[in-house]
């Protein structure tokens, strides 16, 4: 999988921005079905998964977030559903 970087201005592999955002979009039905199964998922998890690209890591969680789900804090760092 090739990897963005956000600190320099051309990211990894010559890769934009919106290139970058559209990679996260699309893994995120992948963790929501993982979440829906399991009940949650973990930070270490998604990094793993997205090979610990710093960029498509903060995009995942970014975009978790705005689909309902809770992504947790620095004490509980797992993503689940939101429950109300």
């Amino acid at each position: 999988m090739d990897s963005c970087d956000r600190r320099i201005r051309a990211y990894k592999n010559g890769k934009t921005f919106d290139q970058c955002k559209e990679i996260a979009e699309s893994m995120n039905p992948d963790f929501k079905k993982y979440i829906e199964t399991n009940g949650r998922v973990l930070w270490t998890e998604i990094l793993e998964k997205v090979d610990h690209d710093e960029l498509l890591y903060k995009l995942t969680l970014k975009f978790l977030r705005r689909d309902g789900y809770d992504i947790g804090n620095h004490k509980v760092p797992e993503v689940k559903k939101f429950i109300v």
